[in-house]
């Protein structure tokens, strides 16, 4: 199974067009230790010649260009495209406005849970995919499907399931629940599986705590990739950036007594990626000493072109 990173970074990226804290400025001057990344989706195949994509980020177009592996087959007609499905983990906006950039008639399927197909349903600015040639499949949770292009099968099963988080900020109630109106669905996590081998990794790619349900199902794994957007809970109003804690935005930090790096670490996990890390991360800062932290741990810290085989 070949999966590729197309961007490990939070919304925003990294630079961020408006900001100018010290991991944005850094990156963008060029310095060797801080390296710019592109909004977080990874791409996956079982053939290396049909790819699916696990969220569309708004850099899609970039990210495409930059991926040799997306580029159009040399033997295919005029327009065509590798890509041949998107499956989405929820409707934050860096995850589904790529699917604006896919819109120049290509058939591909898109599937979501059926709170974010909701929300996807519910924008007609979506309608700009062609209804006739972009199905939109609603896939239910604990249920694993076949992922296929329009044409058949692309040896690749998915089960979505639900993980701790929050609904996307543009969604938000203010219901006085304090939940902000986020129920079952908007957020999951994709169990990946390669039908020829029965390999398996998982993508959480945004998740607010790990729970013992969640726990259970992903030890022992070979590989996941897991939300990294902040190390501590407070770095952003720290950084005067935003006024919101890690909690409040629905995402696990990697450190403290009820950080991911203490949840993991009886897991038994082969191998741990940390993507869609916020451009307030410090461990996005090569030489740091959270960097350290975390590759002590046994984690690696995503960058846009990675690529693992499984």
């Amino acid at each position: 199974m070949h999966i590729k990173v197309l961007g490990s970074g939070a919304g925003g990226g990294l630079p961020q067009w408006n900001c100018n804290a010290p991991n944005s400025k850094d990156a963008r001057d060029g310095h060797e230790n801080v390296k710019p990344r592109s909004q977080s989706s990874i791409t996956v195949s079982a053939d290396g010649r049909n790819w699916v994509l696990l969220n569309a980020s708004p850099d899609i177009r970039q990210q495409i260009f930059d991926t040799r592996q997306l580029h159009p087959h040399n033997d295919g007609p005029v327009r065509n495209s590798p890509i041949q499905a998107v499956v989405l983990t929820n409707g934050d906006v860096d995850h589904v406005a790529g699917l604006l950039c896919l819109r120049e008639g290509h058939p591909f399927n898109i599937y979501a849970s059926a709170r974010v197909m909701k929300t996807v349903d519910a924008n007609s600015i979506f309608n700009v995919l062609n209804a006739e040639k972009v199905n939109r499949i609603t896939t239910p949770l604990e249920q694993s499907f076949e992922v296929n292009s329009p044409e058949g099968p692309l040896g690749l099963t998915i089960t979505p399931f639900a993980v701790p988080g929050k609904v996307a900020l543009y969604l938000e109630e203010d219901d006085g629940s304090g939940n902000f109106g986020t129920e079952e669905g908007d957020t999951i996590g994709l169990e990946v599986k390669e039908d020829e081998t029965g390999k398996i990794f998982y993508y959480i790619p945004g998740c607010a705590t790990i729970d013992e349900k969640l726990a259970a199902r992903i030890k022992g794994a070979s590989l996941i990739f897991f939300d990294g957007t902040l190390f501590t809970n407070n770095e952003m109003l720290d950084q005067g950036l935003l006024p919101k804690t890690g909690e409040r935005m629905g995402h696990m930090n990697m450190s403290g007594e009820n950080g991911s790096l203490e949840a993991f670490k009886d897991l038994g996990i082969k191998r741990k990626v940390y993507i869609h890390i916020n451009n307030s991360n410090p461990v996005l800062r090569d030489n740091s000493p959270e960097r350290k932290v975390v590759t002590d741990a046994g984690w690696d810290v995503s960058y846009d072109g990675m690529e693992i085989e499984l």
